[in-house]
């Protein structure tokens, strides 16, 4: 297999982007990798979706935006993975590229959600999760997000409020993202006295959807001449059950544990060497789960990370730096691809207030459904 690297990289800001269609979004981040790489055209395309079907009424998005683009007659082609699959399709384009069925691949995450009312949008979402015995019992990702943090309080002792750090983290980071969707930062008062949507999760703990789009353009890494050269160094992918209460242990995600151990193998690399975390945090009780099965803290320990201050780009397990799903914004299928532009970005060392000095090994987790499907990426930086 032939390693691959990252030559170019594009986004949109996340925001309710009324005077925009689906191709338009994903067209801007694509064209924007485009130059950023500085070519033209590529031989495959990969998007990443989960909602254009039931949004937009639109499928066939390979083709969609193959059209738009301007890349006739390449292979063309949608990977779905609930809210991984920004990170499902770079798999996809990363296996194509590595084994030489193609040079080069552009993959584009995308999704436009603020087309829809919110009732509409949370039933799409629910799509994701088990139709006969999570949905049809009326429960909703936010329910099932909210059933698993109330029995990690009541486990390890946590209350709501030692969560605030993961939000008050994040919110500053988006501060000095001019893609991020909340500019808006946040204090201990302000967590706890938010709005709640599902006891015990309030709005500070959940993020925000959006309508946006990020992509990436890959290579075989022995023809970049681009300095400094950033490439895949792992990518891994496992499942868990779709529904929660299957799991052994609810409160510990089997599939980041799976994807992030291989990941590690295959980077050759330990959570000690990981300069930034990119993790998925729709709820924080994701990000504090995240954080333990990928070997960053001990069993029921991930909120201490964030009490102690540790996840802060000042930290040594920094985390959300450019603000995470939480304040940069979650446009589901689009996430996963977020997340590596922002590694990537680190790794080129262009995020400003935000910069882990010395950042030359980023990782990125992206989840589908509540811990269903989950990939891990890692990239590293080459002189």
């Amino acid at each position: 297999m032939r390693q691959v690297a990252i030559i170019g990289i594009g986004q949109t800001k996340i925001d309710e982007q009324w005077d925009k269609s689906l191709r338009e979004i994903g067209g801007d981040a694509a064209f924007a990798a485009m130059q950023d790489a500085g070519i033209e055209k590529v031989d495959s395309l990969f998007i990443g979706n989960m909602l254009s079907s039931i949004v937009s009424g639109q499928n066939q998005l390979g083709t969609f935006f193959s059209d738009w683009i301007g890349l006739w007659k390449q292979e063309a082609v949608k990977i779905e993975a609930a809210c991984g699959s920004g990170a499902a399709a770079f798999r996809s384009a990363l296996m194509a590229v590595a084994s030489g069925d193609t040079d080069s691949a552009l993959v584009v995450g995308v999704e436009k959600m603020t087309d829809k009312a919110g009732h509409e949008i949370t039933a799409a979402l629910a799509t994701a999760a088990d139709a006969d015995y999570e949905v049809e019992q009326g429960v909703t990702f936010v329910g099932l997000n909210a059933l698993v943090m109330r029995r990690y309080m009541h486990e390890f002792g946590w209350k709501h409020k030692d969560f605030a750090p993961f939000s008050i983290n994040a919110h500053a980071n988006a501060m000095h993202n001019p893609y991020a969707r909340l500019h808006e930062k946040i204090n201990l008062e302000k967590f706890e006295n938010s709005s709640m949507v599902a006891t015990p999760i309030n709005l500070m703990d959940a993020s925000p959807i959006g309508d946006g789009a990020a992509a990436a353009i890959i290579v075989p890494a022995e023809t970049v001449t681009r300095k400094p050269k950033i490439v895949v160094a792992a990518s891994a992918s496992a499942t868990d059950t779709i529904a929660v209460h299957s799991r052994k242990d609810p409160l510990f995600l089997q599939a980041a544990y799976l994807s992030s151990r291989r990941a590690y193998d295959m980077a050759g690399v330990t959570p000690a060497d990981i300069d930034l975390f990119e993790l998925h945090d729709a709820f924080s009780i994701m990000a504090a789960l995240s954080l333990e099965a990928s070997g960053f803290a001990e069993r029921g320990q991930g909120v201490r990370l964030a009490l102690e201050n540790r996840i802060s780009p000042q930290g040594d397990v920094p985390v959300c730096t450019r603000g995470g799903l939480k304040a940069r914004g979650h446009p589901v299928g689009a996430t996963g691809m977020y997340q590596i532009v922002e590694v990537v970005q680190q790794l080129r060392g262009e995020c400003g207030q935000t910069q882990v000095d010395g950042a030359r090994i980023g990782m990125a987790q992206n989840i589908g459904g509540s811990g269903a499907t989950i990939l891990t990426h890692i990239l590293k930086q080459e002189e």
